[in-house]
């Protein structure tokens, strides 16, 4: 089986499938954030918690511009059965769509397979795409695992931070703390730093390594 090598920076790649929300194409989220990922398989335990957290998230995901995007190679009417079973059984509704990939196509162009897969279903891959359709960020898990929807979350805002204050985010950074600054690319830049970084709103542990404060982007 061949499977495509997707990267960060790359363009996100076009399809027409349909979903438990009607036909739908990537493109049709051009301006919006998309959280594509995909799932192993319909009435699953993992996948089916991972589909409660992932709703109960909605619109915090919503809140930030973000569409998600749920597939797997299981059919329309099992998608639609499985999510039918979530509401009966904990009330929640899944207010997203879920693809349909029957023939692996759309999986195979996002590498969803394992290289050494022997069974016909997807890895769970999480990818972060923005409002150009660029891929900013891919997260790939285990089947035997299921994803912190927090996390996908939290690396959302962070890449969103970084994009509207050209700054960067620290190991274990969450929103509304410090982030960091790139550093200095001149000697004078180095030495302003060195001498009063609190004259340019700074707190430095050295001249490389400075933090500052960032209002997060405003919620679209």
């Amino acid at each position: 089986m061949e499977i495509t090598q997707l990267n960060i920076g790359m363009q996100a790649s076009d399809f027409a499938a349909m979903s438990t929300m009607g036909p739908i194409k990537m493109s049709d989220f051009k301006g919006k954030w998309v959280v594509f990922f995909s799932h192993p398989g319909d009435f699953t335990p993992v996948c089916t918690t991972e589909f409660v957290a992932f709703a109960q998230a909605n619109q915090d995901f919503v809140d930030r511009n973000a569409q998600l995007l749920g597939i797997s190679i299981d059919s329309n009417p099992s998608h639609l059965a499985w999510i039918y079973d979530i509401y009966l059984t904990t009330g929640i509704t899944i207010p997203f769509p879920v693809i349909s990939d029957r023939t692996g196509d759309i999986a195979r162009s996002y590498g969803m397979f394992a290289p050494d897969v022997t069974t016909q279903s997807t890895i769970r891959d999480v990818f972060i795409i923005d409002p150009m359709q660029v891929i900013r960020a891919i997260l790939i898990y285990p089947a035997t695992n299921g994803r912190n929807i927090q996390e996908i979350l939290r690396l959302l805002i962070a890449i969103q931070t970084t994009d509207e204050y050209k700054v960067l985010t620290p190991a274990n950074w969450e929103p509304g703390q410090p982030v960091l600054v790139p550093p200095p690319m001149t000697y004078d830049g180095l030495l302003r730093r060195q001498t009063d970084p609190q004259e340019i709103g700074l707190e430095c542990e050295d001249w490389f390594w400075c933090y500052k404060m960032a209002t997060l982007p405003e919620s679209k």
